[in-house]
């Protein structure tokens, strides 16, 4: 359990100098966009999971764009897992993956987050397992976002999001979310979801004007019947042409988009 590991004050410094290693290195400058063009955020969490190869597979079928966040012990537990990160990352022109930390806080969130300092060790090992090429993190279990233009967070997670500020990570949420049932499979139906990004959008209420983040769970669509729902979802977002799907390095007001190397 690396982020309840940081006690000795040579682990904290460690840390701090990762932190430090991790500012230098990240400095990017941000992706011009067109101001007139609404742009939709397909974001998928958790994985890699059961449902991600669907995720993928849909994405690509449809051609649309995506960000992944993953969980580097999901992706490092098994070849299983480093397929299915290696599937995502094959495609650089579709998807992006994200940091979704090291452990998603092993289910204990109110203890991760009332540890800051190693929670941002969970976020620096996830960074350095998934070797993920931009700054762009998701809390496990929470809506908190801390970019050059947005700052929105609980008080639980407050601590973390300046120590996650400070070591140059854009944390970035959600606008909408698909919700799902206890067993798994999406509550609201693709019709359903579809009005709502349209109705978002025309009350602008997201939080960066013509930008809308929608949140799924790779576990959602792990079945035939709810991954329908998934392609059914996109075909509707699609039919009007009139958003431009795009991965989370392309969102306004990013610290940094990209890792220079």
């Amino acid at each position: 359990m690396l982020w309840g590991s940081l006690n000795a004050p040579e682990q904290r410094q460690s840390t701090e100098t990762s932190v430090q290693t991790f500012v230098q290195k990240n400095r990017s400058a941000q992706i011009p966009l067109d101001s007139n063009t609404q742009y939709l955020y397909l974001s998928f969490d958790d994985g890699p999971l059961l449902g991600t190869s669907a995720c993928i597979s849909i994405c690509e079928n449809e051609n649309v764009k995506a960000t992944f966040f993953q969980i580097g012990l999901h992706q490092s537990r098994s070849n299983w897992g480093k397929k299915l990160y290696n599937r995502i990352l094959s495609r650089p022109d579709l998807f992006l993956i994200g940091n979704h930390t090291f452990t998603h806080t092993y289910g204990k969130y109110v203890q991760f987050y009332k540890q800051p300092d190693k929670a941002l060790a969970d976020f620096i090992h996830g960074a350095d397992v998934l070797e993920t090429t931009n700054h762009i993190v998701r809390l496990p279990g929470n809506n908190g976002w801390r970019t050059d233009s947005i700052r929105f967070s609980s008080k639980l997670v407050r601590p973390l999001l300046n120590k996650l500020d400070s070591a140059g990570f854009d944390v970035v949420g959600w606008d909408l979310e698909w919700n799902y049932t206890k067993k798994g499979p999406p509550i609201q139906s693709a019709s359903e979801m579809a009005k709502m990004v349209d109705s978002m959008f025309a009350l602008k209420a997201n939080k960066t004007k013509n930008h809308l983040v929608v949140l799924m769970h790779d576990h959602m669509f792990r079945y035939k019947a709810d991954s329908v729902q998934l392609v059914q979802f996109i075909q509707l977002l699609k039919s009007g042409n009139q958003y431009q799907f795009a991965t989370l390095d392309h969102y306004p007001g990013l610290k940094n988009s990209r890792i220079n190397n």
